[in-house]
């Protein structure tokens, strides 16, 4: 009988042991999760909810959306992408919907959902499942076989061992796999907010927009999507996908670097000019502060327009070219200075980890010690949020179970 052991009862793990024990039943395939819990990530994925994929169901376009592992991903994500998972979760009572940004979740709103599909669906394969099972560490024996040394003394043996352990926050959370001669890529932050301390947007908190751009010059970086102001500064998808492309340029800045926001990025200076020059002709008695451009919100509107310097009783047929012109650099180039960081809610996203280069994505095996396998963020992949660090889980822990299983 084969003995199989999955170091991390995370969302990997547990994907890797039910796809092995279905597809070997004749195998012992355990998992040991070193906390009180299993499933932790998956239990505050989406506030609540559990964010498990994206709505898109082509591999290369998939592959795209991670920072780093778009080249590695796009071969495993022609086995079992997106599709695969929705098809996979409603096979087994659970369905999933898409929200309008593309994000999928259970139909129930619930995590606990998705946690009860999981455990219910390893329970009936017959994996083993151990709580405060630690591993302090691991060496290969003479007899080819993988020696785990648990954390209350107990010494297991295995002839397949995959290391699942979720992300490298600091390097000892890799050190099993550097035990048995892989390197980390350093870990660092990927998915987090912006600390600003400009009063009027910190005034500004739960003020969101649809769409702007917003970019960090000195590391070329841009994107587009939705903003959220906060009581610490800013947020939203725009921000988390800028922080997760921008991971290592943003860390060696150490948090601290201008922020450009265009606010009406589907609008040039010229457009808005000559929408200016309309309300000039339209409505020339009203304040400037209270007639904003759609789609800017009225609060914000107001904080843009007085951060211009043009004050409260300003009218538009009273609006100077000078002041026009200051404006509309203001709608299309406001800065920040942006001072630090935090992380996005409690969901903890790194980049960093085992370097993909030592692992075969057709398997997960590792190229330097045989029958040791890799799942999850404990590789170097990481994508933006939207479900695709799920989907990264699911997709290796599926072909990493058909492969401990000889499938």
């Amino acid at each position: 009988m084969s003995r199989i052991v999955i170091v991390g009862g995370g969302a990997a793990g547990f994907f890797a042991a039910i796809t092995c024990a279905e597809a070997a039943p004749d195998a012992e395939v355990t998992i040991l999760e070193k906390s009180a819990q299993f499933l932790s990530k998956v239990k505050i994925s989406g506030g609540g909810r559990c964010n498990v994929t994206h709505a898109c169901f082509d591999a290369r376009e998939l592959s795209v959306r991670y920072p780093r592992g778009e080249r590695a991903l796009l071969s495993p994500f022609k086995r079992f992408q997106a599709s695969d998972t929705v098809a996979w979760f409603e096979s087994r009572g659970v369905k999933l919907k898409i929200e309008g940004d593309g994000r999928m979740f259970p139909v129930s709103d619930s995590s606990q959902t998705v946690i009860d599909c999981l455990m219910n669906a390893a329970k009936a394969a017959g994996v083993k499942l151990r709580l405060n099972a630690g591993v302090d560490s691991v060496i290969k024996n003479a007899d080819d076989k993988f020696e785990l040394a648990l954390s209350d003394g107990e010494t297991l043996t295995c002839d397949c061992l995959l290391l699942a352990t979720g992300g490298c926050r600091a390097v000892v959370a890799g050190q099993l796999a550097v035990s048995l001669g892989h390197k980390l890529e350093p870990p660092v932050p990927s998915l987090f907010t912006f600390h600003i301390a400009t009063p009027w947007l910190r005034g500004l908190a739960g003020v969101s927009v649809e769409s702007v751009e917003a970019s960090v010059p000195g590391a070329k970086l841009r994107e587009r999507g939705a903003l959220l102001a906060t009581h610490w500064g800013l947020s939203g998808p725009v921000i988390l996908r800028l922080s997760a492309w921008g991971a290592r340029e943003l860390h060696g800045l150490d948090y601290k670097f201008p922020l450009h926001i265009n606010w009406l990025p589907n609008l040039d200076a010229e457009k808005i000019a000559a929408e200016f020059q309309l309300r000039r002709d339209s409505q020339p008695a009203k304040l400037i502060v209270n007639t904003p451009l759609v789609p800017l919100p009225s609060r914000l509107w107001e904080q843009l327009v007085l951060a211009t310097g043009i004050t409260r009783d300003t009218r538009w047929a009273a609006q100077s070219r000078a002041a026009q012109h200051k404006f509309i650099q203001q709608l299309i180039r406001t800065e920040f200075q942006v001072t630090g960081k935090s992380l996005n809610k409690d969901e903890f996203v790194t980049c960093g980890g085992v370097r993909l280069g030592e692992v075969d994505f057709k398997t997960m095996e590792s190229r330097i010690c045989p029958g040791l396998y890799f799942a999850g963020e404990l590789l170097d992949i990481d994508g933006i949020t939207g479900g695709f660090n799920f989907q990264a889980a699911w997709t290796t822990g599926w072909i990493v179970g058909r492969a401990m299983a000889g499938a």
